[in-house]
């Protein structure tokens, strides 16, 4: 019966240690042999270069008012800061083939502002796309900040 069991055990190791081998390395594959790049290496891979070639279109996003909120913003990079008021963030998003055709979400939700009167209002915000307003609300008839997406 021992010997049973120690062999399970060896067994089981052994099979943990195939299967695992696999799994979890953040390191790239290597290059084959015949100087061809490995699969995760092709040119459908994303990557930055893989997005060049596609429509470029330059974004803006604004949040208005006095005083700071904090603004949770993506799609010209991403974030969530407390930042002072007027707010813009600029910047140039270069679509693949795929983003054209499903689309690519760019929004921006700002905080709370105090208004004249001193009550709270969601701050307003716009989106423009290639210098073209596309999304705004004035934080009072629509508190669910701006969002778009481009094709």
């Amino acid at each position: 019966m021992r010997r049973t069991t120690t062999g399970m055990t060896l067994c089981a190791a052994a099979a943990a240690a195939v299967l695992l081998t696999g799994c979890g390395s953040d390191a790239p594959e290597p290059a084959a042999d015949n100087g061809k790049p490995a699969a995760s290496q092709s040119a459908g891979a994303s990557t930055p270069a893989a997005k060049t070639g596609g429509a470029s279109h330059e974004v803006t996003l604004e949040v208005g008012g006095t005083g700071k909120t904090a603004v949770m913003y993506s799609g010209v990079g991403s974030g969530f800061e407390q930042q002072a008021l007027p707010w813009t963030k600029s910047g140039t998003v270069e679509l693949t083939a795929a983003e054209q055709k499903v689309g690519y979400l760019v929004n921006v939700v700002p905080g709370t502002v105090t208004r004249a009167d001193g009550k709270l209002q969601q701050a307003p915000c716009v989106i423009k796309v290639d210098g073209k307003k596309v999304a705004e609300s004035d934080g009072v008839t629509s508190t669910k900040g701006c969002s778009y997406t481009i094709k």
